[in-house]
């Protein structure tokens, strides 16, 4: 009989056990100033850099741990540090899921480094998907990507917004439409470099959580790109446009992912990893401070009422992070997510962190309700969870759609 373990070797464990001390060293005793700064953390950014945690090879050695498990442990100890400057360390990688699940080998090979930079000159990039009028219904993309093929090159107009690190971004990944006609399939994505004309920073947003994390509209004004800064090339997307139109005159047929689902069907998993360590840090607060807060005499988790609660937020903690793990084995190991394994590892998980934190706060009384503890700074984090990369509606709606096979809505 084939041997199954759910246990992490050795090497996963020393990895773990590296990024569990650069969270607890670095980032956390910088996570109070930084959400209420509302500014990038480029100091920590860069100490990330120095050690190795931001840098293409590290995340490449995650990306492709042949358990899966490399990337779902590496977030879900970066965000038990702290989610908004774990967001800022992070952020680039939605940007580089998107050139490789969209890109040629000579894209990836030449955008990603520009990504991230060294540790002496950090860089980020930014994923730009959503805008003013198309979030959840990316059917309703205006961004426009026109070609000109006298030039050979692709003129993009249009908004973007919920932008991490939009603006500030050294790459920009645009999901643009090039054909209105077919909706969500005929949208492609494109690298705009910074400092190309045209490209500029709009609002930048204040937020509830995540505020150590740059969150910006990005305005683009008759912004040029060669055409090389297509990512997958012109040949594939006119092929790929051809199959969707024959289609659509035959009247549906297989579907065809268009760009931005390719990049959050692969990076799903991820936020619930993310989730999971926001979750489990809360959680270890809020038993920490049971066994030691007393009232009538003994401590407060000497009483079934918190005790209770405890076990429940332990209980779905370990529940969410084997949906995760689940999730992204079968992702490695080419396993086609027929029950939406991917959707379902994130609902879950964004919903157990804003339930886990919420009770946290509950747990600390009065102190949890200050910014003395960090469970209320947590609470706020764990918001942005059923919100970004696909709300917890659209993770139902997938998941619907998928055991039921009709275009539910």
């Amino acid at each position: 009989m084939a041997e199954f373990t759910m246990e992490l070797n050795d090497e996963q464990k020393e990895v773990r056990d590296w990024l569990h001390g650069f969270a607890a060293d670095v980032i956390r005793p910088a996570a109070a100033e930084w959400d209420e700064r509302e500014e990038t953390p480029w100091p920590v950014i860069q100490e990330a850099a120095k050690v190795g945690i931001y840098s293409l090879d590290f995340y490449a050695q995650q990306f492709f741990d042949p358990t899966g498990l490399g990337i779902p442990m590496t977030m879900e100890e970066l965000f038990w540090g702290d989610a908004g400057i774990a967001l800022s360390i992070v952020g680039t990688g939605l940007a580089a899921v998107g050139v490789i699940a969209n890109g040629t080998e000579e894209q990836i090979g030449t955008w990603i480094p520009q990504m991230y930079g060294d540790a002496n000159d950090v860089k980020v990039a930014a994923f730009c998907s959503s805008e003013p009028d198309a979030g959840s219904d990316v059917a309703s993309m205006r961004t426009r990507a026109v070609y000109d093929e006298a030039k050979d090159e692709w003129v993009l107009n249009g908004t973007k917004t919920w932008a991490t690190n939009g603006g500030i971004a050294n790459v920009h990944v645009v999901v643009a439409v090039v054909d209105a006609e077919l909706g969500s399939k005929g949208h492609a994505s494109f690298i705009v470099p910074a400092g190309t004309p045209g490209l500029a920073q709009g609002q930048k947003f204040k937020k509830h959580g995540i505020r150590a994390s740059h969150t910006a509209e990005v305005v683009l004004d008759n912004v040029r790109v060669p055409g090389s800064c297509l990512l997958g090339g012109k040949e594939k997307l006119d092929e790929r446009l051809a199959r969707a139109r024959e289609r659509a005159r035959a009247g549906g047929g297989e579907r065809v992912k268009n760009a931005a689902m390719a990049t959050f069907e692969a990076s799903r998993p991820a936020v619930g990893a993310m989730a999971v360590g926001t979750a489990r840090a809360a959680y270890e607060e809020a038993l920490e401070y049971a066994k030691t807060r007393t009232q009538f005499g003994r401590p407060i988790i000497d009483n079934q009422g918190i005790a209770f609660q405890l076990a429940d937020m332990r209980t779905q903690i370990d529940a969410a992070r084997l949906l995760v793990w689940r999730a992204s084995w079968m992702a490695t190991a080419g396993k086609k997510f027929e029950s939406a394994e991917g959707s379902m590892s994130k609902l879950f998980a964004s919903e157990t962190a804003k339930k886990v934190t919420a009770q946290a706060i509950q747990i600390l009384g009065g102190n949890g309700f200050t910014r003395e503890y960090p469970v209320e700074r947590m609470h706020r984090d764990a918001a942005i969870y059923t919100i970004f990369e696909g709300t917890s509606e659209i993770q139902r709606l997938v998941i619907a759609r998928t055991l039921s096979g009709l275009p539910i809505r």
